[in-house]
């Protein structure tokens, strides 16, 4: 599982076989099909694997206001994205799986666990429909602005996290429009803190 995750991080999926597993495991090829069955088993798996390690990141912080903390989280979001970069394109790109069978499973749960995290920081327990949906399209924008960042890589990552977190802001102002518990969720001297300024 290391080695296929080793792999998927620094190539696409599709250019990763059983045989480079196997090779990078110091393994046998029919030892891999012997517990993965077959090269979608084992992409499966290793973006599972990775999915639980993004999730493991995305733990909520304890220190700071709610924009602090969301700062905190968004910058061990993109350590991830940086480190596993093949891995989190493949992720959310497709790939060889059915984007509404695992892998859609597998993606939907990361977003879940965004989700509940941000709520948690913002001291939301049920967020209503305009917060929710001002939510989940931050996440959306998220996910974008990463695949993004990798493919041109012009841009600070400090600069980039500090740009999503004065999305969310301005996101959140506009929801407060249409759900008055959105509009109270941010104290003004903590609006945009400089997420990523020493990169």
């Amino acid at each position: 599982m290391a080695a296929a995750l080793e792999l998927f991080s620094r190539h696409d999926a599709e250019d990763v076989s059983i045989d480079d597993v196997a090779v990078t495991a110091g393994a046998s090829r029919a030892l891999v099909y012997h517990y993965f069955g077959g090269k979608q088993e084992l992409y499966v798996a290793a973006l599972r694997s990775a999915a639980a390690e993004l999730q493991a990141r995305l733990q909520p912080q304890s220190e700071g206001g709610p924009l602090e903390r969301l700062a905190v989280g968004l910058t061990r979001y993109f350590d991830f994205v940086e480190e596993h970069a093949a891995g989190f394109a493949a992720l959310l790109r497709g790939g060889p799986a059915n984007r509404a069978g695992e892998i859609g499973e597998i993606v939907d749960g990361v977003r879940q666990r965004m989700l509940r995290m941000i709520t948690y920081e913002l001291g939301v327990e049920t967020p209503g429909p305009a917060l929710r949906v001002t939510l989940r399209s931050w996440i959306a924008s998220v996910e974008t602005a990463g695949l993004d960042w990798l493919e041109h890589r012009d841009m600070a990552r400090g600069d980039l996290e500090r740009l999503l977190v004065g999305q969310v802001v301005a996101l959140l102002e506009v929801a407060g429009g249409h759900d008055p518990e959105a509009g109270t969720l941010l104290s003004p001297p903590a609006l945009v803190p400089d997420a990523g300024a020493a990169r």
